[in-house]
């Protein structure tokens, strides 16, 4: 089955302060995702798609900056449920649309270590919604 890293996703606390340090390392905006309250930030190079997902998320106080998760775009998601439960491997929660975005679909599943794994489901372009006020 084929898959690939999709992003490494990063909790941060003030996204314009966030955004103003990785493009000083050379990463750019490529693309912004609002699933109110939480907007995504997707930092990359240009033609080489993201590689950070900027997470400005101000009612989850429960993580803590820097934590998030891997994301891992998928061919074919329940296939793949269906092989890693034979393997004992549950998502969190069954796959669902994130916003109730039918272009998004994803599930969770947690590593041996307690990392959280993203699985989406297909491919899924850099998200071009609009920048929140105050961000740009």
């Amino acid at each position: 089955m084929a898959s690939h890293v999709h992003h490494a996703n990063i909790q941060v606390k003030d996204a314009s302060a966030s955004l103003a340090f990785y493009r000083k390392l050379g990463l750019e905006l490529l693309g912004c995702l609002r699933l109110d309250p939480v907007t995504l930030y997707y930092l990359g190079r240009p033609g080489e798609g993201a590689v950070f997902e900027l997470a400005a998320n101000p009612g989850l106080e429960s993580r803590h900056p820097g934590s998030g998760h891997l994301a891992i775009a998928v061919e074919d998601l329940d296939r793949l449920l269906s092989e890693l439960a034979q393997s004992g491997i549950e998502p969190e929660r069954p796959p669902f649309h994130p916003g109730d975005r039918p272009d998004l679909r994803v599930c969770f599943v947690v590593d041996p270590d307690g990392i959280r794994v993203e699985l989406i489901d297909g491919a899924l372009p850099v998200p071009q919604d609009e920048l929140p006020d105050g961000v740009s």
